[in-house]
Order: structure tokens, then C-alpha cells, then sequence
């Protein structure tokens, strides 16, 4: 082995990076260009929201704050029952205790918080990193546009009616390592065996004695 080669090798390096220019973006007076689902900051939108607390259970950090009371709705018709509906109060993220781990993004089913790019809330009292639901709403404005569809995609389990079964349907449990089927029979119908399907003889009859 020759002595000095490593050495060698070592100052070739800084000499080849020291001819490249500096690429280093000199924040705050050059803005980073971040990706667009970013986790800088969570956006709430307060319609979307049904006071689940899925996401206050799921945190991991308990840094989401929640409250509300229940209302009476009255009743559409006579003789219809009243119903009860929660009302949020409060809602509130402490950015001082959150990690970023998105997980109340995820669990939220109804698309009420989003993730917005935004990082630049930094606050000299501590206190201030709790944000409110009004503050929260404000950061909506800043969260990218969801993405468009992509050409040929599966649709959307909202648009398929991949989930509940409708009346009359029965949803199958999957087997081991497949997916989920859905089989409709309405009653009183004997499928066609193999060979009526084959000659495009089949025929219905009604299930049961005649």
C-alpha cells in the first residue's frame, strides 16, 4: 500500500468541490421549495368535523384538545323522534408537544384537517404555538389542492360502492391474502348451472317446492 494514498484521495475531493458552486439556499432570504404535502402546519376545516375524537385518541403526543356539547335537532315531521348532533366548542393543536406523525390526518374519516406547507409560525412564548380552531382555519387557505386523477385509476371505494352493502347484498369476508367480494342473490332465484349458461338456455325458477 502506498503511504499518503488515502490522503491523497481525501484532498482530491475538497479541491473537486471546492471548483462546484455553493447550492445552500440563504433562508430567510430564499424560501426552501418544499413538496406540496409538506408537514409544516394542519389545517381544520370545522364543517367537516363531527366531534368523533377519533383524532384526539389516536395522537400519539394527546396534543389535540377537543370540546363540545350535544343540541336537540327537532324533528323534520310530526311524530318523528328528535335527534341529538355534538357542536364543537373547541379545537385546539399544541405544535410544542405535536411530532408531525400525521396520524390524525389519516384516522380523520370525515376530511376535516389537512396538511398545509406552511413552517413558519415560530412564537416566542410557548403558548403561542396553541392554535385555536379560528387560527386553524386559517391555515386552510395555504394547504394545496388535492391532486387530479390519474388516467386509468380504480375509482374511488365512494364511487363504486365498495363499502356498506346495499339491501338485498351480502358482503363476503375475503380469504387469506385476497380481496373482498360482493355477492347479490335476490331470493326466490336459482342461478343457471354451467351448462344452461353455455347454450344461453338459463333459465329462472323459483327457489323451493313448486
Amino acid at each position: 500500500m502506498i503511504p499518503g494514498r488515502g490522503l491523497a484521495k481525501g484532498l482530491a475531493v475538497t479541491l473537486k468541490s471546492m471548483a462546484k458552486p455553493s447550492v445552500t439556499q440563504e433562508y430567510p432570504h430564499q424560501r426552501p421549495d418544499l413538496p406540496p404535502r409538506s408537514r409544516g402546519v394542519i389545517g381544520l376545516v370545522e364543517e367537516n368535523c363531527t366531534v368523533c375524537m377519533l383524532c384526539a385518541r389516536e395522537c400519539p403526543d394527546w396534543c389535540i384538545y377537543i370540546d363540545s356539547h350535544k343540541e336537540v335537532v327537532p324533528p323534520a315531521s310530526e311524530g318523528a323522534r328528535a335527534r341529538t348532533r355534538n357542536v364543537l366548542d373547541r379545537f385546539a393543536i399544541d405544535y410544542a408537544l405535536c411530532m408531525y406523525c400525521g396520524i390524525c390526518v389519516e384516522v380523520c374519516p370525515f376530511d376535516a384537517l389537512f396538511w398545509s406547507p406552511e413552517f413558519e409560525y415560530a412564537e416566542h412564548d410557548v403558548l403561542g404555538l396553541t392554535h385555536e380552531r379560528e387560527q386553524l382555519r386559517e391555515w386552510m387557505w395555504t394547504a394545496p389542492a388535492p391532486p387530479a386523477d390519474v388516467a386509468n385509476a380504480e375509482p374511488a371505494k365512494e364511487l363504486s360502492g365498495g363499502g356498506r352493502p346495499e339491501r338485498g347484498e351480502r358482503a363476503e369476508r375475503p380469504a387469506r391474502g385476497g380481496s373482498t367480494t360482493r355477492t347479490s342473490q335476490p331470493q326466490g332465484v336459482v342461478p343457471p348451472s354451467a351448462e344452461q349458461a353455455a347454450t344461453g338456455d338459463a333459465e329462472t325458477a323459483p327457489d323451493g317446492p313448486a
